[in-house]
């Protein structure tokens, strides 16, 4: 597998890290039942992309209009590589969705480039039952910029079922793999239908694009997804029939310095229909300890171990109390 080695590493680490917890426990403490950490910090609003999280009296799909298009959807696994756009310069100017370059913004004086791969299977099922799917993103040598800290490391996130893990090298205030959510499945093959269709958006790149975007208010964080508007046939699969391919994942960053993201776009490349190989998940599974401690990457996260004042700039953390 292509990250297998990095994954084996991150293993070994935890495995070492892990009986380390273990024997110190035994020797000082005494073994003694884990104590349940307080999770509602770590439930994210995603308008029902990811969870239920604020869409408990309504089922988070805003309603379309007789003249917009109909909905595109994921197939039902898929790989894709792509290449981040963390833009910092004149992203008012040229807002997202971007063709890839950005068009009109400069590289390294607008935005840094940096790149990964996602793997997607919606007919995974985690042995503990709890939900369905399996997604990892790997972000290679920059981390996905949504957090206040410097992202110049690998990192990946996994969902198995309902379940989200951050793996990284458990240099960056976290151990090498920490529960991100409880709650934060994969989208849904269908979960375009939970964001309003933006025909403003959709004029970019030459009216080629399908866009839909979510900016929640005070904080104006955006969450948008483009799919080109034109079938077309998949690279692997050569007996699918041509569907829309996704363009890009935009969204709002951290803003302020590190690691300075007010907007992050993820572009897609070569997004085929290839089922991911099992030993992904398996191998992310057999990684996991008994209790995989709360990760603390957004401000708001554990804030008994935040020495450090709360910034008020706008950060996807700030979504679970200004849901609509």
């Amino acid at each position: 597998m292509k990250h297998s080695s990095w994954m084996l590493a991150v293993g070994k680490r935890l495995i070492l890290s892990f009986f380390a917890c273990l024997i110190i426990s035994t020797v000082f403490l005494g073994i003694k039942p884990a104590v349940a950490e307080d999770i509602d910090s770590h439930l994210y609003f995603s308008n029902g992309v990811h969870n239920n999280v604020g869409c408990e009296d309504s089922c988070c799909v805003p309603p379309r209009k007789q003249t917009d298009p109909s909905d595109p959807q994921y197939p039902k696994w898929w790989v894709s590589d792509w290449t981040m756009y963390r833009v910092f310069n004149n992203y008012k100017q040229f807002p997202p969705p971007y063709d890839s370059p950005p068009q009109g913004l400069i590289a390294n004086e607008d935005y840094e480039v940096s790149y990964g791969t996602t793997y997607y299977d919606s007919t995974y099922i985690p042995e503990d039952k709890d939900g369905k799917s399996a997604m990892m993103e790997y972000y290679e040598k920059r981390c996905l910029p949504i957090f206040p800290q410097d992202n110049k490391y690998t990192c990946s996130f996994v969902s198995l079922g309902n379940k989200a893990y951050f793996l990284s090298d458990g240099n960056h205030g976290n151990p090498p793999i920490c529960l991100f959510s409880p709650e934060n499945h994969p989208p849904r093959t269908d979960f375009i239908k939970h964001l309003p269709y933006n025909p403003e958006d959709s004029a970019h790149l030459n009216n080629s694009l399908q866009a839909y975007s979510l900016l929640v208010s005070p904080q104006a964080i955006l969450f948008g997804y483009a799919f080109n508007k034109q079938p077309t046939p998949d690279s692997f699969d050569s007996t699918a029939k041509p569907y829309r391919h996704p363009q890009s994942f935009y969204f709002s960053g951290y803003p302020e310095e590190p690691p300075n993201a007010p907007i992050v776009s993820q572009n897609y490349t070569n997004f085929r229909m290839e089922q991911p190989n099992a030993n992904i998940w398996r191998e992310v599974a057999e990684m996991l300890p008994p209790n995989p401690e709360l990760c603390c990457l957004f401000a708001d996260d554990c804030i008994e171990k935040n020495s450090t004042e709360n910034s008020p700039a706008a950060s996807w953390d700030a979504l679970r109390y200004s849901a609509p």
